[in-house]
């Protein structure tokens, strides 16, 4: 029994490291690698109702909690490299990750009722005005400072990309010109001026519209997913163009090489939507 419950912790805290590549990544969503890994409902149900089993849920999410922090410090410091360095590359590959979960959000999109047309109208409405609005989102608010307040802001963004499955944090970051401030906090480990901040702000807007979000999918669970597909579209499509993707020395190799990459990151978005009818 004790074997089994240790492998239970190690596996929370394995799937701490992996939903904090939904911090990180460019087009990632932590709440859709949450739900893939089956303690999404968990988590918004905790958030929701927090005196309910409190004890309970926090030594639950604990070591997802602990995960989260050791994989932004781990991940951070290659992350920012390799986007220095080979950045459309890596984007093709986050992009097929990201193309690659489609098919289970479709399928979560359906659970409680058939799709109706009125689902597609607003699948197809999201993606074309959330494209829209991403694209133009840095002419529209303009850039944030990276300050304590800015970071607070931040914190709250990556909440929203927890609390709702599909919405990327980073992509909002990045526009907003937070992104490489975060990510340099991240790999130095800045507990004050970075991680602070965020925790407020991310902790404030998870008790703030977890209950709303219960609802909304509770009440909406069609229109909600549907939104998430659109709100997925848009944003992976954004990534893989300018200005956040910069195409300057491109090349045949870095096609065929992105490529390659693009498969292989759909192949293992595939693999890891699998996982979650184990999980769930």
């Amino acid at each position: 029994m004790e074997e089994r419950k240790n492998e239970s912790v190690l596996s929370r805290f394995i799937k701490g490291v992996v939903i904090a590549l939904g911090f990180i990544l460019p087009g990632v969503s932590g709440g859709v690698l949450a739900a893939i890994l089956g303690i999404y409902e968990r988590m918004l149900r905790f958030m929701a109702h927090l005196t309910k089993n409190f004890k309970e849920n926090l030594l639950f999410f604990l070591p997802v909690g602990i995960g989260g922090i050791v994989g932004i410090g781990l991940l951070s410091k290659p992350l920012e490299w390799l986007l220095q360095n080979y950045q459309i590359i890596v984007l093709w590959g986050f992009a097929g990750a990201i193309v690659g979960t489609l098919p289970a959000l479709a399928k979560e999109a359906t659970v409680k009722s058939k799709r109706t047309k009125g689902d597609v109208c607003w699948f197809f409405g999201t993606m074309i005005i959330g494209f829209l609005f991403l694209y133009f989102m840095g002419d529209i608010l303009g850039t944030i400072p990276a300050n304590f307040l800015g970071f607070v802001l931040a914190g709250g963004l990556i909440a929203l990309g927890v609390l709702v499955p599909g919405l990327s944090p980073s992509n909002l970051l990045l526009v907003l010109g937070l992104y490489d401030p975060m990510l340099k906090g991240f790999k130095s480990f800045d507990m004050i001026g970075v991680f602070l901040p965020i925790a407020i702000g991310g902790l404030a807007v998870m008790l703030l519209f977890s209950k709303l979000m219960e609802w909304l999918l509770a009440h909406f669970h069609s229109k909600v997913y549907h939104f998430i597909l659109g709100i997925v579209v848009a944003s992976t499509v954004l990534i893989v163009i300018p200005p956040v993707a910069d195409y300057t020395g491109f090349t045949w190799l870095t096609a065929v090489i992105g490529l390659i990459l693009f498969g292989l990151g759909l192949w293992l978005g595939l693999w890891m939507s699998k996982l979650e009818d184990k999980y769930k």
